[in-house]
């Protein structure tokens, strides 16, 4: 008989971004695998016929009401199918489920943890937040951990005991699907996105991918790029939270012609292509997955130092890092990695990823921990 195991999230952008192949790698070797997360009309199409994906809706802000609803519908459902194992992420669904996961006997509740929430708050609500993290990790059997280190901010914070959590081979969410992120198409999607952008190929270009918003260091990449001459920035992704940028620079950077902001794509492999180094200044971040799809295409970054992004590179090989916040260090490595061999550190970066962060080898990883975990 299959051993019945669950992945929670709150929202499906999530099983989307990073488990898909996971799941079904998981499904092809033995287990019978189910998902739940909010309602989404295509998931199950996405998902296949071997995963079962149940909708259930769980709140993603601060609520009584709704996080006792997020409970109670989960432990019913736990209970109806005495999963061997369940397996949750993010903040708000790993609380409920660990919750529901440990009221209802589930004997295996693993913790994928993929940042602290509560870092990038402040006052009661970053209490709040820790405090959740703390009730999660304390109902849950074991603890997995994206990055080393958080793993070390999880214990020195007191958040979990040391031998609770493990990182499985070198951490992620998901790896890196090489097959996917090809490195051998680079030159042919770098000309189809330039040309889709009138960009040159003599045009350097810096890019930044993901969430526009405060907490990524948007406001010290626009204020540090005005600053450089002759180059181009491309800004991938959905804009959120204009409320919290530096209005005044956002609305010059739209009629900045050497500014191009594309929207969210479909297609980021493309986009990795098309630029020359990922600038990724975030204040915090669980790992950053986008430095290392954009290493696989070849192009190397320049990250925040901070927990997350410093496991994701090899500094000065792959990856130059600045201070967060700071608007005058991120000039001065964007402008030293234009003279630096950045091609070089580009075919350093892929090599990096291709070795440490391919997502069939972690998948394999991963296979082998839920065996383990359900022995």
């Amino acid at each position: 008989m299959k051993a019945k195991i669950c992945y929670i999230v709150t929202v499906p952008i999530t099983i989307r971004s990073f488990f898909i192949p996971q799941l079904r790698y998981l499904a092809r070797n033995g287990f019978d695998v189910s998902v739940v997360c909010s309602k989404d009309d295509s998931l199950q199409e996405e998902l296949g016929n071997e995963i079962t994906y149940h909708p259930i809706e769980m709140p993603r802000g601060i609520s009584l009401f709704g996080s006792l609803k997020g409970v109670w519908y989960l432990y019913r459902y736990f209970r109806e199918e005495r999963f061997n194992l369940i397996q949750y992420s993010t903040p708000n669904a790993a609380m409920y489920a660990s919750i529901a996961g440990r009221l209802a006997n589930i004997k295996v509740r693993n913790y994928h943890l993929m940042g602290f929430r509560y870092l990038g708050s402040r006052g009661i609500s970053k209490y709040i937040l820790k405090k959740m993290e703390i009730i999660s990790c304390k109902n849950s059997t074991h603890i997995e951990c994206v990055s080393n280190s958080n793993f070390e901010i999880g214990v020195k914070e007191k958040i979990f005991e040391r031998e609770k959590a493990v990182v499985v081979w070198n951490g992620s969410s998901g790896g890196v699907d090489l097959k996917r992120f090809d490195y051998c198409k680079r030159l042919q999607y770098r000309n189809e996105i330039r040309k889709k952008y009138d960009l040159l190929e003599s045009d350097f270009v810096f890019g930044f991918v993901g969430r526009i918003t405060k907490d990524k260091g948007i406001n010290e990449l626009l204020n540090a790029f005005v600053k450089i001459d002759n180059a181009k920035l491309l800004m991938v992704g959905e804009v959120e939270g204009i409320s919290t940028l530096d209005q005044r620079l956002y609305s010059s950077s739209l009629r900045n012609p050497n500014i191009v902001y594309t929207g969210q794509v479909t297609d980021v492999e493309r986009y990795y292509a098309a630029i020359d180094v990922l600038v990724l200044p975030s204040y915090r971040e669980g790992f950053g997955n986008v430095v290392i799809e954009a290493a696989a295409m070849g192009a190397p970054a320049i990250v925040s130092d901070i927990p997350g992004p410093i496991d994701t590179v090899l500094k000065d090989v792959t990856a130059y890092t600045v201070l967060s916040k700071n608007i005058e260090d991120l000039f001065e490595k964007m402008n030293l990695i234009r003279v630096s061999n950045y091609k070089r550190m580009g075919m350093s970066a892929h090599d990096f990823v291709a070795s440490c962060f391919d997502s069939e080898k972690l998948d394999e990883q991963i296979l082998h921990r839920k065996l383990f975990l359900l022995k």
